[in-house]
């Protein structure tokens, strides 16, 4: 397994090393990689979310078990971070970062490698996955946000936040067409697929050309707050939360690597959005993604296969 999860690395740090490299030698105006993250992000993984959920067999994946793992873990490490709040001596604005640090995963990196591990059923799992983690992350971060944040947005923001977040829709509308047992309109599904193909690339060159290795050497405590939850806690959580749930074999692989992948880069975004501290967070997220490198094979060698 160790073997496998390795394997499935080696793209993923190649396409970020590349990505960091392009940023400062070849393609360096920042406007580029902003709009690519933004279609990355609005068009491009959400199509692949949508197209694997719709037509993925999920008659032989444990879906409720895998749901119920991922989102009982990710509720109880939210509330033991927050609850940890007063012992960790941050700035409110600071906290949110933390936290986002500490629940919030890399969508790109957990697709690349279920799919590195087990193919077509790993994306599969992958857009369970993201089903169930994305909107649990997405709520908790925006009432974290509201509650704690510089920017505090009214109940009716924090709804729309919710409802019109692109992964959360995506996730929906590909339960919806599993639901209804409909298939997608000709033509629909390849152009689905193409643009789900694209994500993955790109979304991984974006988060090289994201990161800023400089500032993680100013925040020492917050950043080793949130990675110790995120590569230890979180993991350790979802590994219990299996147990009671009776996940087994590839699901509960994949369910305790996606809750020990580094921290989204578009945490950055969403700090920098809803009044967090964006600085801290892209040091979190330089440190993480680098951590990352170790901590997911080390809890793959960890995991019972």
């Amino acid at each position: 397994m160790v073997a496998l999860t390795l394997k499935a690395l080696v793209p993923v740090v190649l396409l970020i090393a590349l990505g960091y490299g392009l940023k400062r030698s070849l393609v360096t105006t920042e406007g580029f990689w902003r709009e690519a993250e933004r279609l990355s992000y609005r068009v491009l993984l959400p199509a692949l979310f949508l197209h694997s959920l719709a037509t993925a067999d999920i008659a032989d994946l444990p879906v409720g078990a895998l749901t119920g793992a991922l989102v009982a873990s990710t509720v109880a490490v939210a509330a033991l971070i927050i609850a940890c709040k007063p012992l960790l001596r941050l700035r409110d604005d600071a906290f949110t970062s933390v936290f986002q640090g500490s629940i919030r995963f890399n969508n790109y990196i957990g697709v690349t490698i279920a799919a590195g591990l087990y193919g077509t059923k790993g994306v599969a799992l992958a857009a369970v996955c993201n089903a169930a983690i994305v909107p649990t992350v997405n709520v908790l971060c925006v009432l974290v946000f509201a509650r704690y944040g510089n920017v505090r947005p009214s109940f009716p923001g924090v709804v729309k936040q919710l409802v019109t977040n692109p992964l959360v829709l995506a996730c929906a509308g590909g339960i919806l067409v599993q639901a209804l047992d409909l298939s997608l309109p000709p033509g629909i599904g390849p152009a689905l697929q193409a643009l789900g193909s694209a994500s993955m690339p790109l979304g991984l060159l974006c988060i090289g050309a994201a990161l800023r290795f400089g500032a993680a050497r100013s925040w020492a405590a917050p950043v080793l707050a949130s990675s110790a939850a995120k590569f230890a806690l979180m993991p350790a959580a979802t590994f219990l939360a299996a147990q009671v749930f009776g996940l087994g074999s590839h699901a509960l692989i994949i369910a305790v690597l996606f809750q020990t992948l580094p921290t989204a880069s578009s945490s950055y975004i969403m700090a920098r959005q809803l009044g967090g501290d964006a600085p801290l967070m892209a040091g979190i997220t330089a440190t993480q993604t680098l951590l990352g490198l170790a901590a997911v094979p080390l809890v793959a060698a960890l995991v019972p296969a």
